[in-house]
């Protein structure tokens, strides 16, 4: 797996993750679905992203999106 398909991953995850925990438990995990989509939007436009960095670090093989 590379970089680029384990952060969109962990991000679908995440997204999914806040959704039930916000039916479950509390609307205000909506917040965290609002977090991780602004950061895929800054992610589009700026190329920075904290969790490609640490998968790099971690050793996963990087994609042609975050190299």
């Amino acid at each position: 797996m590379t970089i680029d398909k384990a952060v969109l991953s962990f991000a679908g995850f995440m997204v999914l993750l806040s959704l039930a925990l916000a039916l479950a438990v509390s609307k205000w995990w909506l917040l965290l679905t609002g977090f991780v989509g602004l950061n895929l939007l800054q992610t589009g436009f700026t190329g920075f992203c904290p969790a490609a960095m640490i998968l790099k670090r971690l050793g996963v093989k990087p994609g042609c999106a975050f190299q």
